[in-house]
C-alpha cells in the first residue's frame, strides 16, 4: 500500500510568516534608528550649496559653477523656474528643482539674494590684446552695425544687475560666460518671452563670445556689487524687438 505524505504546505508557510515578521521587525528598527533629518531652510539647500559653495560664492576654481550671491531674487527665481520647466538644460538642475513648488524656489532665491560674501578670481584662458578689446567695446559701446546692444545698456553700467531681473555679469568664470552665451546662440537655453538674450546671442560670432567672456571674467570689481536701483537704466531697444531686461548668464 503506498503511504500518503502529509502536505508541507503549513509548515512552510509558519516559516514564511516568521521570515516576513523578522524582515519588517528589521526595517522598523532601522527606521528607529535612523537620524531625522531636520526641516531647515540649509538642509534644504544642500543640494545648491554643494556645487554653488556655502553662501552661494560660486566655486572659482572649477570654472563654471556660478556665483548665486547677492544676485536679484526675481532673476534667481526665474532660472530655477526656467530649469524645473525645460527651457534651461543641465540635468543635475533639472533634477533638484524638478519637484520644488513656486513658493519653496522664491525661498531659495531670496536665501542667495540676501548673501554677500566677498568675489574670488576664476581662471582665464590666454586671449590676445585684440580679443579683449573687442570684448570691451562689445561691453561698453555694442555694435550698432550688426544691432548688438552693450551688455552695459541693460545689466547697468557697472555691470553688477540691475534690479528686480538682471544679472551682474562681473566676477563670473569665464567658462560659465562663455558656455552661458554659446547655450544662448544655439538655443539650448532660453527663458519665457520676450527672450530678449537667445536675440541678442544669435548676432555673436564664436569670436565675439570668447571676446566678452574673456573682458568680463578679467574685470576689476567695482567698490560696490550690489544690482543697481531698477530703472537706473534705460535700455536702448524695446525689449520685444531685440532685448532690454530680463535674463542673461
Amino acid at each position: 500500500m503506498t503511504k500518503t505524505r502529509r502536505p508541507l504546505r503549513p509548515r512552510w508557510f509558519a516559516v514564511a510568516s516568521l521570515f516576513a515578521f523578522a524582515l519588517i521587525g528589521a526595517s522598523a528598527s532601522r527606521a528607529a534608528d535612523a537620524p531625522v533629518i531636520p526641516d531647515t531652510l540649509q538642509q534644504r539647500i544642500a543640494a545648491c550649496t554643494s556645487c554653488h559653495g556655502v553662501h552661494g560664492e560660486g566655486t572659482p576654481g572649477s570654472g563654471y559653477f556660478p556665483r548665486l550671491a547677492g544676485k536679484p531674487a526675481a532673476y534667481l527665481a526665474r532660472q530655477l523656474q526656467d530649469f524645473q520647466n525645460g527651457l534651461r538644460k543641465y540635468a543635475p538642475m533639472e533634477y533638484t528643482v524638478r519637484q520644488l513648488p513656486p513658493a519653496y524656489l522664491r525661498e531659495i532665491a531670496e536665501y542667495f539674494a540676501a548673501q554677500q560674501v566677498p568675489y574670488s578670481r576664476s581662471p582665464l584662458p590666454p586671449v590676445s590684446a585684440a580679443a579683449l578689446q573687442r570684448g570691451e567695446e562689445l561691453i561698453g559701446k555694442g555694435d550698432p552695425i550688426r544691432r548688438i546692444p552693450a551688455c552695459s545698456s541693460c545689466h547697468g553700467s557697472q555691470l553688477t544687475g540691475v534690479e528686480p531681473s538682471t544679472p551682474g555679469l562681473v566676477g563670473l568664470p569665464y567658462d560659465y560666460l562663455s558656455a552661458q552665451l554659446g547655450s544662448w546662440r544655439t538655443h539650448t537655453r532660453s527663458t519665457v518671452a520676450p527672450d530678449c538674450m537667445a536675440t541678442v546671442a544669435s548676432r555673436l560670432s564664436p569670436a565675439d563670445i570668447t571676446a566678452v567672456a574673456a573682458a568680463l571674467a578679467s574685470r576689476e570689481l567695482p567698490a560696490d556689487t550690489h544690482a543697481q536701483p531698477a530703472g537706473s537704466v534705460t535700455p536702448p531697444l524695446a525689449c520685444g524687438v531685440l532685448g532690454a531686461t530680463g535674463d542673461d548668464s
